[in-house]
């Protein structure tokens, strides 16, 4: 299971401490110096069965920055996922890939239901 985070970022912080406490296994991405490519997201996105608009950060800086809240109404989800995959920082996280499941943010509720029932625990 891949764990893209940004380590400056409270709510990845809390994640990571949440795997560790479940002895959960991942694999750890910094989100900034690797960000997820067009393939990707591309491929994250049909997996995970959710609407592109989760893919995206909309509480940070970046997307306000750049108005995104007008402008992907109006964009293709092609447009969208390459403008993902230009800056780790619109990508919501923590951005979770298991073995056929893609989570986005950090809801403990949902990390339980999803990540403890596939460890068994």
């Amino acid at each position: 299971m891949k764990v893209l985070v940004y380590r400056k970022c409270s709510t990845c912080q809390k994640a990571l401490k949440w795997l560790e406490a479940h002895e959960i296994a991942f694999e750890e991405r910094a989100i900034v110096e690797e960000n997820p490519t067009y393939e990707e997201l591309k491929e994250w996105h049909a997996m995970s069965g959710f609407p592109l608009k989760k893919f995206f950060n909309t509480s940070g800086m970046l997307y306000k920055q750049m108005q995104l809240k007008d402008k992907l109404p109006t964009m293709t989800e092609d447009e969208q996922i390459k403008l993902l995959a230009t800056d780790g920082m619109l990508v919501k996280r923590p951005f979770v890939v298991g073995d056929g499941f893609v989570l986005t943010g950090f809801k403990e509720k949902e990390w339980e239901e999803k990540l403890l029932k596939q460890w068994g625990r």
